[in-house]
């Protein structure tokens, strides 16, 4: 797989470990990047975080382009841009949406994803552990899907 996986973060989560941490937790994201990349061994991984909902839309369709899977935690734009919904879309390989919370046990504007309708999958609750266990997930859907013959 010479193709990287790429782990995109929304809004605020550049504040894990000091942004409510009775719900979040108090695992940075510099930790959560360490996590990933002990996932992802020997296969490539663009680990990136953006409070901007332009950025993120501009590294979906680079994301469309060059990446063979995705783990995306599109934060409080999960319930509110279809903007990156339609970016998402666009996205041809496996696509895991992830919530460091369970967004289903939270207050009912929480419930809501526009999101979810366009992924492959979809992890929420888990806390940190979450994204090292989608990117391993990620892995084998990757590996799945190049050995379905064309």
């Amino acid at each position: 797989m010479s193709k990287p996986i790429y782990v995109l973060n929304g809004p605020n989560l550049n504040r894990l470990g000091r942004r409510e941490p009775e719900i979040y937790g108090r695992t940075t994201l510099a930790d959560v990047e360490k996590m990933c990349r002990a996932a992802a061994g020997d296969t490539p991984l663009e680990f990136r975080q953006s409070n901007s909902e332009t950025q993120l839309i501009d590294w979906l369709h680079e994301a469309s382009d060059e990446a063979a899977g995705l783990v995306f935690n599109p934060a409080a734009y999960t319930f509110t841009s279809m903007a990156i919904m339609d970016a998402l879309k666009m996205f041809p390989a496996p696509a895991i949406e992830l919530h460091i919370t369970n967004i289903h046990r939270r207050e009912p504007m929480y419930h809501n994803s526009l999101m979810s309708g366009v992924v492959t999958a979809v992890i929420a609750g888990l806390g940190a552990r979450g994204y090292p266990t989608a990117v391993q997930v990620l892995k084998e859907m990757i590996k799945e899907a190049e050995s379905v013959p064309a």
